[in-house]
């Protein structure tokens, strides 16, 4: 792997990060010494570019590509609704993120919520110098814009609100969906995001002297010694647990489980999902920051870990119902998807085509068979792929980190080499940050929704749920006949 970094200060957990972690997390910061030089920071161009086109990649994920995949597996009197909440979702968290979201999750704060020192981007886009403020990447004194990385991760968020969409589809009221969204983002996506990946960056670490302290300012879930590159934790087990949470507080959708109701149209879903595919490239091989060869790590894991999910899906539900589908090639490339993005920067092709196999056996029986066994009404999936995806990808994450197994190791050398190495403690590190980012996901989801049934009401009535929420909410059509 190319340009490791020159210092990986030792985590609270008594032993260093992977090498290939400090990509997404380095990013925290703005680092003081550099916004105070007379001299302009200097960026490396590819880098900038790079993080340009990752940026407009998520972007595109959500809009058209998650607002299609979920429109697609909607009813028909539904595809115009659906898409509604997602595009009005991006916007409202995108507005919310550069008002107050960026600075709460990335900026010195507690462990658990950052400050309001960035509020609108205040003191992000120029330093005093008025040169444009740099932000870490994960190699010691390489930088790209703050600002850049504000945006960056505003994508993050707008996706991640809009997934939950996929539990309460067909029977939310939108003036709920958008409530729920807006406090959900605050007080769920928020803090998962400061506690993971909120840290000093690597430029503060000058001597063993500070490294205790420095660590003592990150995130809970850093100081633990969590492992999420790209977000299995912060994005897709936080989401679709609030997925099956929303789920079971509005009800199953009225003749559940008695009629029919396929996705009105499997073509529509397909372009979603190849279009999800493609903008992942910017959400995992993006979150390194650098164009450099963990980008290229990462961007190979998500290329196999997918298409080895969808051959597996396949092959399960051939195996299993006699026939393959459109439906579960799709939903078994999307598990994948979501399975390797915490892992896509820290383990190798093997680990990569295990946690396909994995994610995708797993999540096709959450899906098959758990979900009609439970009785709970995941309309297009949200906890059965991106939760479960989530959880197993995060596991896994701290098997296949392991060198002999092809992952990046750990760094238990920073100051002379580095020198790399494992330990398996880890496996219980992603154990235990899985279950931290479940009941916070679950209690947030819980409170919020219990307030807006007993106030505003969650559920549209059930003359408007039979007219479809396209003519009911918004007095529009997804087709004329």
């Amino acid at each position: 792997m190319t340009n490791v970094p020159s210092f990986i200060p030792a985590s609270l957990a008594t032993k260093a990060k992977p090498a290939a972690w400090w990509g997404l997390a380095a990013a925290a910061t703005a680092l003081p010494q550099l916004a105070m030089a007379q001299d302009a920071p200097t960026y490396n161009n590819g880098d900038i570019a790079w993080m340009l086109v990752s940026t407009a990649f998520v972007l595109l994920m959500s809009i058209p590509g998650l607002a299609l995949f979920y429109g697609g597996m909607a009813r028909a009197k539904n595809m115009l609704s659906t898409m509604m909440q997602i595009f009005t979702i991006f916007c409202v968290i995108a507005v919310l993120w550069v008002v107050y979201g960026y600075s709460m999750a990335f900026s010195n704060g507690s462990a658990f919520f950052g400050g309001l020192s960035k509020t609108l981007l205040n003191g992000v886009i120029y330093d005093a110098n008025g040169f444009f403020v740099p932000t870490a990447t994960f190699s010691k004194g390489v930088v790209i814009p703050e600002m850049l990385f504000a945006f960056f991760q505003l994508t993050f968020a707008a996706i991640t609100v809009g997934l939950i969409a996929g539990g309460y589809a067909e029977r939310m009221k939108f003036s709920a969906v958008l409530i729920f969204s807006v406090l959900w983002f605050t007080f769920s996506y928020i803090p998962m995001a400061h506690m993971v990946w909120w840290w000093p960056g690597p430029d503060a670490y000058t001597s063993p002297d500070v490294v205790a302290e420095l660590n003592a300012t990150a995130g809970y879930l850093w100081q633990l010694g969590a492992l999420d590159f790209a977000g299995g934790t912060v994005v897709h087990i936080n989401a679709g647990v609030a997925g099956l949470i929303a789920a079971i507080f509005v009800g199953k959708r009225t003749g559940y489980g008695k009629v029919a109701m396929p996705p009105h149209s499997l073509t529509m879903t397909m372009l979603g999902a190849s279009l999800l595919w493609f903008g992942w490239f910017g959400f995992n091989a993006g979150s390194n920051l650098e164009a450099n060869g963990y980008a290229v790590l990462a961007f190979g894991n998500t290329l196999f870990a997918t298409a080895v999910a969808a051959v597996t899906w396949l092959a399960a539900e051939w195996i299993m119902k006699g026939r393959p589908s459109l439906l579960g090639v799709l939903s078994g490339a999307v598990a994948g998807l979501v399975a390797i993005t915490p892992a896509c920067g820290f383990v190798g092709i093997q680990g990569a085509l295990v946690i396909g196999i994995a994610a995708s056996v797993i999540c096709f029986f959450a899906v098959a068979y758990i979900k009609n066994m439970l009785g709970y009404d995941d309309a297009l999936d949200a906890f059965g792929i991106h939760a479960v995806g989530g959880i197993v990808g995060a596991i896994l994450t701290g098997v296949f980190v392991n060198p002999a197994l092809g992952g990046a190791g750990y760094v238990i050398d920073g100051w002379v080499g580095p020198t790399f190495g494992y330990d398996s403690a880890q496996i219980m590190i992603q154990v235990k940050t899985v279950l931290i980012a479940v009941v916070w996901s679950a209690v947030v989801s819980t409170v919020i929704l219990a307030a807006l049934k007993y106030t505003i009401g969650l559920r549209v009535s059930q003359e408007d749920e039979s007219t479809g929420l396209d003519l009911a909410e918004h007095g529009e059509t997804a087709y004329h006949m």
